[in-house]
């Protein structure tokens, strides 16, 4: 059996603040009492946000909570080229499909769709025809993964049986053995023109890759979770075990979030407070 492995994997868009410590600290202190591994892994896929000062804050950041990691820093915009050697994996399968439509079209869509947004996020193929007036034209596109193919490419009885381990607890409680219900995401975006990857993507082939047996994380990837046990199943990676902890909620009962202006570790270190203290009142 692999040692327990698990990673802190933030985006560079910005400071982190209270929710990040508490999903860090989360991690580090299951991995440490479980003489296992932890990773910190930085998710930069996105280049009009990522920023590499932002990078830099969040090592300052877990330094100055007192958290170490294991090995040295996965920096995702470094590993394109891994990320594309699985779409063209799976576009060789046959399981992916260009889809030439904004996204405003797709929100618009689900605004439209009779059977809830699940349907309008599976806008399936163009006609051949008009995919290679459009490929004529240069029009930019994503490839998405097509769910009615990659049912077809695992049977059955294989897709039946897709489920996760479960041992901290969705939002609505849930927890044990979970079945994954991969069409509640409709047919994901696994790669576009601005970001050669998506998370999804990503994030599964990273924790295949660096042996991740734990995924430690909060409420609000619970969902993601489906769509990213089916690219375990098609790719023949390990699915992990999953622990998805409650979020850090403001006074008003909404998640920190950097779009929100929530306060930063930067800010809270620049007012002279003890990294004791903050670990102490997430709890640690």
């Amino acid at each position: 059996m692999s040692a327990f492995t698990t990673r802190f994997a933030p985006s560079p868009t910005g400071r982190l603040h209270r929710g990040h410590a508490l999903s860090a600290l989360t991690a580090w202190t299951a991995a440490r009492a479980g003489g296992g591994r932890f990773i910190l892994r930085i998710e930069d896929i996105d280049p009009t946000r990522c920023r590499p000062e932002f990078e830099a804050g969040v090592v300052e950041d877990l330094t100055w909570l007192g958290l170490d990691w294991d090995g040295p820093i996965r920096r995702q915009s470094d590993h394109l080229q891994d990320y594309a050697g699985v779409v063209d994996v799976l576009g060789r399968r046959g399981l992916l499909y260009r889809c030439f439509r904004t996204r405003k079209d797709i929100l618009d869509a689900i605004g439209d769709a009779p059977h809830g947004p699940a349907e309008a996020a599976r806008p399936g193929p163009h006609p051949a025809e008009e995919e290679a007036t459009l490929l004529a034209e240069g029009r930019p596109f994503a490839w998405r993964l097509s769910l009615d193919r990659a049912r077809a490419a695992l049977g059955v009885r294989a897709w039946s049986q897709l489920a996760w381990v479960e041992e901290g607890a969705g939002p609505d409680g849930e927890r044990g053995l979970i079945p994954a219900r991969p069409e509640t995401a409709g047919d994901v975006v696994l790669a576009r023109k601005d970001a050669g990857t998506a998370y999804h993507l990503a994030v599964t082939h990273d924790d295949a890759l660096q042996a991740v047996t734990h995924v430690i994380r909060g409420h609000d990837l619970f969902e993601a979770t489906h769509v990213q046990v089916l690219i375990q199943a098609l790719m023949g990676w390990p699915t992990p075990t999953y622990r998805h902890h409650p979020l850090l909620l403001d006074a008003s009962g909404r998640r920190l979030a950097k779009r929100d202006k929530a306060e930063t570790l930067q800010s809270i270190r620049e007012r002279g407070v003890d990294p004791a203290r903050v670990r102490a009142e997430l709890g640690f």
